[in-house]
């Protein structure tokens, strides 16, 4: 089974006061602590900017789709990200899933 995480995120106030070389430095702090995920079953799919003027879109200004092995290797990565300091930058939103059908997703929704 593999579980999924979509994040949701656009610079904040906080973001855009930091200095070039603040914001390279803190992305470059990012970029390094990224690096080994691959080996622990980590897959990321896409990080792009969303795309604007879609019908019921988003306000946020970015993606983030990522696949992992099991729940507790994507929970370290969440956990990693809010160490980084990420969260003080960006209003972002996460969503996380497992693996899912059709139709166990429409049982899911009569039930409700």
């Amino acid at each position: 089974m593999s579980y999924y995480l979509i994040e949701l995120y656009t610079p904040n106030a906080q973001w855009k006061a930091l200095t070039a070389e603040q914001r390279r430095s803190f992305l470059e702090g990012i970029g390094g602590a990224m690096e080994g995920l691959a080996s622990l079953g980590v897959e990321l799919l896409t990080l792009t900017e969303t795309e604007p003027g879609l019908d019921n879109s988003t306000g946020h200004r970015f993606l983030g789709i990522w696949c992992f092995p099991d729940a507790q290797v994507r929970d370290a990565l969440l956990a990693g990200i809010k160490a980084s300091g990420w969260y003080d930058y960006f209003d972002h939103l996460n969503a996380a899933g497992a693996d899912g059908d059709f139709v166990s997703h429409l049982r899911a929704l009569e039930k409700i």
